[in-house]
């Protein structure tokens, strides 16, 4: 009875591993997904997305905690989050963590989203908020429902940054599946998140979007700063199409919401 139970213990693991390769060969096998095309035959992503993360926190991994007014309680704490950093930490140099930190301690005061400035790239690229894309063979405009934001990418006349600006200068290309965004001509102002991560006006980005299914697209993005960072690093997270019938963008222009707390001081008493 030993000798039979061993044989078919033996077969049993035999046929398991041949299942497990059969399916591995299959999975490896299976075509990476085709989005629908444009008219001139580029993949189609046209339509409105949007990030479903913590990211705009902090893009680092964090716990959750209390947010910054007490007055807000349990509507205004920190969600926690796994962070969106390939490989952990940002990799800031020395004197660039410490003001970091500064920033973090400061927020309230520091934080351009605060005062409703634009939020800059890749920052706008997962604010709690929608933003479209609107594709063209020359020119692809991404919209963001956050304070009007607007994004051009030129796909076609490419030019170096005529002048420094919150969302950068933005070229395009195709490579198969995949537009790659690349973005320069910062003005270094603005934030990564809500924890004080910053940049210069050295800041180089890279973003990649690849359509992973009908309804997502995988975004990347590398960053490079030798002004602030050691090395470049990377960002990586899904956009997520929304299908509502009636999906559309909502007015979300926040100048008029923050008018008191910039220049209520110039009032007449």
């Amino acid at each position: 009875m030993r000798n039979l139970f061993g044989r078919l213990t033996i077969a049993t693991a035999i046929v398991t591993i041949g299942l497990l390769l059969a399916v591995a060969t299959v999975t490896s096998q299976t075509p990476a997904y085709r989005a629908p095309r444009t008219p001139d035959g580029k993949p189609n992503f046209n339509g409105i997305w949007q990030a479903l993360n913590t990211a705009y926190w902090d893009v680092e991994a964090h716990a959750a905690g209390p947010g910054p007014i007490l007055e807000l309680g349990a509507t205004g704490a920190v969600p926690g989050g796994l962070g969106v950093v390939e490989g952990g930490a940002i990799p800031y140099k020395p004197e660039a963590l410490a003001k970091k930190k500064q920033n973090y301690a400061n927020r309230l005061k520091l934080d351009p989203e605060v005062k409703c400035y634009l939020p800059g790239t890749p920052r706008a690229m997962y604010m709690p908020f929608p933003f479209q894309i609107v594709q063209s063979q020359k020119y692809i405009m991404m919209i963001y429902e956050y304070a009007g934001a607007v994004r051009t990418i030129y796909m076609d006349d490419q030019k170096e940054a005529p002048a420094d600006s919150w969302m950068g200068w933005s070229n395009g290309r195709w490579e198969g599946e995949t537009l790659v965004v690349d973005t320069t001509g910062f003005n270094g102002q603005s934030w990564f998140d809500r924890a004080g991560n910053f940049h210069s006006d050295a800041l180089h980005v890279v973003e990649r979007f690849t359509a992973r299914s009908p309804d997502t697209l995988m975004y990347e993005a590398t960053i490079e700063d030798p002004n602030v960072f050691t090395r470049p690093w990377k960002i990586s997270m899904p956009l997520y199409r929304h299908v509502e019938k009636n999906a559309q963008l909502v007015e979300f222009r926040c100048v008029e919401f923050v008018e008191d707390l910039i220049y209520g001081h110039l009032r007449k008493r």
